[in-house]
């Protein structure tokens, strides 16, 4: 199952009234995401500066448009962190390195309202994540 894109996510988020709602919404993303293979939780996958453990495995196909595009497994031991991972493949999984690098993260958790929702701790290891894609996209570029 493909994640939706971040236009659909931003217009079902806006859809619920309360941040209960959007919780259990945002789980739900985390629930579609692909399973995670054992063998890539090691050291060197895991995000610093997350509160929770979380691990980010990259890897590339080919788009019949785009070219070379980077493709992101990933899991986190918290439920409420994969569905953060989910908000943040939407935007970026799938996109070539200059996709990623110019994508306006900010502007998308802003439209989201969604800082104002996390714990400091959740939304520092939020960037954190973002932080790894981007870095990987960098480096692929």
């Amino acid at each position: 199952m493909s994640l939706p894109s971040t236009e659909d996510i931003v217009d079902d988020l806006l859809f619920f009234d309360d941040w209960e709602d959007k919780y259990k919404y945002i789980i739900d993303l985390g629930k579609s995401l692909p399973a995670f293979d054992d063998d890539w939780r090691t050291p060197e996958r895991l995000v610093k500066g997350c509160q929770s453990s979380v691990w980010i495995q990259p890897g590339s196909e080919q788009d019949a448009s785009k070219g070379e595009v980077l493709v992101f497994s990933v899991d986190s031991d918290a439920i409420i962190v994969r569905g953060l991972l989910g908000l943040v493949l939407s935007a970026l999984n799938h996109k070539t390195p200059e996709e990623i690098l110019a994508f306006d993260i900010s502007s998308y958790f802003a439209e989201l309202d969604l800082e104002r929702h996390l714990s400091p701790t959740r939304g520092n290891g939020l960037r954190s994540i973002v932080n790894r894609i981007k870095s990987i996209a960098q480096a692929a570029a």
